[in-house]
């Protein structure tokens, strides 16, 4: 694509949300929900992606013929590393050690949400051309904004590819996802599994809820304010723990709420009439992806049984094929969730940095490859007849 004119977005209320989930949804009926329109703009409208956080928006558009976006990227300019869960921090700090600047650098991401997924939105989806003509322009903008580097986080393995094919180097990790094989019933599930998995499961979800606590499903019309307000609380709990100040703020999960209420699951739990707990999950095509959890009260397997257990149920009860439980976890392998790759492109300016980059990446790859396969080996699943024998 020769001719692409490529445009920058400072934010994304200069494109028509039609026009950009026409080139994330890719020729499916609408867009996966953490590349569409309605997130994004969430995101930037309540601050959270935004210059003084960190994430300055630089979407790339490619024009087509008819002057319409044939292909859309969410970039940001960013000033630091985090949010982004898939780590380049040592090469920043070796970098910065031989007196080089590595910030600011592109990334393209959604900010926050290690979920995986299309990167390089094409209104179709085997417009080749215009997946490349993106990638070159991330180089370009690398160029444009004297950045050390562009980073592409969680993308498919097609898009992977592409951008290898434009310099970009390649890196794996792993995250655990639950595949539905068609079953029926939770129990069609467990039925997958050794027998002695099989009962630790069953024990485990029966003590999560013995004290009195129930379990709600809220989607689309049965979310209300007061289940919102409480999971703000349970999320603010657990980002304070875990990394000090949170990332979203109340306008964030407002907005999402207003926007795209029927591709919000929150898994609620309720002990003597209040909310002690809950997950917030979103609805894919295919796909229900978990993103937050936190609690006010601690009881024993709670949080295996609302994040987990309760995903499951949901998956087989709306025929959804997987669950993407979030980064890191080998604690999800017990409970049938199993390592997949994820997919990462890296575009680093200074050779010296991009070659000592390029063979750490080597050395992960396998590593990565290596300790998937022994994962896999350990997960609860039936292998043959003598494991059912008690």
């Amino acid at each position: 694509m020769a001719d692409a004119h490529i445009r920058i977005l400072p934010n994304l209320s200069e494109i028509k949300a039609a026009d950009w989930d026409a080139c994330a949804a890719g020729g499916a009926m609408r867009p996966e929900p953490f590349v569409s329109h309605a997130f994004l703009s969430a995101l930037e409208q309540s601050g959270c992606a935004a210059a003084r956080t960190g994430w300055l928006p630089q979407h790339l558009v490619l024009d087509g013929p008819d002057g319409k976006p044939a292909a859309v990227c969410p970039a940001y300019l960013k000033s630091h590393s985090r949010g982004e869960y898939v780590f380049d921090q040592g090469w920043a700090d070796a970098y910065m050690r031989a007196g080089g600047e590595y910030y600011p650098k592109v990334q393209v991401a959604v900010p926050f949400t290690p979920v995986t997924g299309r990167r390089l939105l094409l209104k179709d989806p085997d417009d080749a051309a215009a997946e490349l003509a993106l990638g070159a322009g991330l180089k370009q903008l690398v160029r444009l904004r004297g950045a050390s580097s562009a980073h592409v986080t969680f993308s498919t393995q097609t898009e992977w590819e592409a951008l290898a094919s434009l310099g970009f180097l390649k890196r794996t990790d792993r995250q655990f996802h639950w595949t539905n094989a068609g079953y029926a019933t939770y129990d069609d599930f467990l039925a997958e599994l050794a027998s002695r998995k099989r009962k630790a499961l069953k024990k485990e979800r029966r003590e999560a809820v013995c004290e009195g606590i129930s379990i709600e499903w809220l989607t689309g019309k049965s979310l209300t304010e007061e289940a919102f307000d409480a999971f703000f609380m349970f999320y603010l709990d657990t980002g304070g723990r875990k990394w000090g100040t949170p990332y979203l703020n109340r306008q964030f999960f407002q907005l999402a709420a207003e926007h795209m209420a029927d591709q919000i699951l929150l898994v609620m739990a309720r002990r003597e009439g209040r909310y002690i707990a809950g997950a917030l999950n979103f609805i894919g095509a295919e796909t229900l992806y978990g993103r937050y959890w936190g609690a006010v009260e601690h009881h024993p397997f709670l949080h295996f049984e609302v994040c987990y257990h309760q995903a499951i149920d949901y998956a087989i009860a709306t025929g959804l094929r997987v669950v993407e439980a979030g980064a890191q976890g080998e604690h999800k392998l017990a409970r049938g969730y199993l390592p997949k790759a994820t997919h990462s492109a890296h575009y680093i300016v200074h050779p010296g940095l991009a070659g000592a980059v390029a063979q750490y990446l080597e050395r992960e790859r396998s590593h990565v490859e290596e300790d998937s396969a022994v994962l896999t080996e350990l997960g609860p699943f039936r292998r043959c007849v003598e494991e059912e024998q008690d």
